[in-house]
């Protein structure tokens, strides 16, 4: 997750507001969250310690492994990535002491690698993280986005130009040792969310990808608000031109979309969860993130099948509305599905990890009686 921008201040003209109904209080019902939340917080130490949250989770061989962004401090905000295991879902024990991906492993030591998202997909492992080549220093102030600032590091011009989010693959065999796979998005934009399907659609690989022309530190954005677009490979090297699949269509993701965890295979669909953001005060950079989610084909998941136009998860919970970094988030990476049974993973205030769960059955029930083709 990164820095929204701040505006605008009141919900696009002709945006529609669900209002308050049953349907709302039942979208709102689906999840149900665990009760030792959160599940996984900071150790208090070393690179692990500031910091836990927005992780990949995969359950594989009767576990669920678990890939955390981690910083041991904000000022520089550098990230890395984690792996814990578990075998009931909820209390995770460190694998090593060391992180499986750092900024290194990406070209800068400078830098940071963010917001893990982990598949299986034709008998191996793949992981996709956005790095960033220089990391920012992070100023929370209790009631927005934090205030930031580039960082003096050796090559670098202090630029935001020159400091954009790129995204990347990586690939193992056993969950734990990973190699660099290739670039997923191109230099010169700022490009996150990139999240690879489980399987091939129509012989090819797909992503989503959220593409911004410029992100500094101050995030402000002089476009209008993103949404969720998708790519397709032939080798998961070179990828197609995005097309746009979702915009920004209520009130509260009136400041921008992304693509939340891995698409889920059902028989009505591919099931997307994606973060919603709202601007609640610009003058303090306050915001707001949800999580909603559509249906997009099997055949084509260019085309959208359903989309529900409530909010499924919403920061409710003290957990979700404080935290060290930014109040008011609740950012699904992670959805595991065991037994019919959905594993929601969700970073909470960019400072620990919570888990939701849902039948399967249910939320697809429910997202696809807001058909829209």
């Amino acid at each position: 997750m990164d820095a929204p921008r701040p505006g605008p201040a009141a919900p696009i003209s002709g945006w529609p507001t669900p209002a308050s109904s049953a349907e709302a209080t039942e979208a709102a019902g689906l999840f149900q969250r665990h009760p030792a939340n959160p599940v996984v917080v900071p150790t208090g130490q070393g690179w692990r310690g500031a910091v836990t949250f927005n992780p990949g989770v995969i359950h594989h061989g009767g576990r669920f492994h678990l890939f955390e962004r981690c910083a041991g401090g904000l000022r520089p905000f550098h990230c890395f990535i984690g792996l814990r295991t578990s075998e009931d879902g909820v209390r995770f024990t460190p694998v090593g002491d060391a992180p499986v991906i750092r900024p290194a492993d990406l070209g800068s030591e400078y830098g940071s690698v963010q917001d893990p998202r982990v598949v299986e997909l034709e008998g191996r492992f793949y992981l996709s993280v956005a790095y960033r080549p220089f990391a920012w220093a992070s100023h929370p102030t209790g009631v927005g986005v934090p205030e930031s600032h580039q960082v003096a590091y050796p090559g670098f011009s202090g630029r935001d130009e020159d400091n954009q989010t790129r995204s990347a693959l990586f690939v193992s065999d056993d969950l734990i040792h990973w190699t660099f796979h290739g670039w997923l998005t191109p230099e010169g934009i700022d490009d996150r969310n990139v999240i690879l399907f489980p399987e091939r659609v129509a012989g090819r690989y797909w992503v989503t990808r959220r593409p911004s022309p410029l992100v500094g530190t101050q995030a402000n954005h002089q476009s209008p608000p993103k949404g969720v677009m998708l790519a397709h490979s032939s080798d998961l090297h070179t990828w197609s031109e995005p097309v746009e699949v979702l915009r920004p269509a209520f009130a509260w993701e009136d400041n921008r979309l992304g693509g939340s965890t891995p698409p889920i295979r059902t028989e009505a669909g591919w099931l997307l969860f994606y973060h919603g953001v709202q601007t609640i005060d610009p003058s303090t950079r306050r915001v707001r993130y949800r999580m909603g989610a559509a249906l997009l084909a099997l055949d084509d998941p260019t085309r959208v099948i359903a989309r529900c136009p409530h909010p499924l998860l919403e920061p409710r919970e003290y957990y979700e509305r404080f935290g060290l970094y930014i109040p008011d988030v609740v950012f699904p990476t992670a959805a595991p599905v065991v037994d019919g049974r959905i594993h929601l993973y969700y970073g909470v205030c960019d400072t620990a990890i919570a888990l939701a769960t849902a039948q399967l059955d249910q939320v697809v029930a429910f997202v696809r009686r807001f058909r829209v083709s």
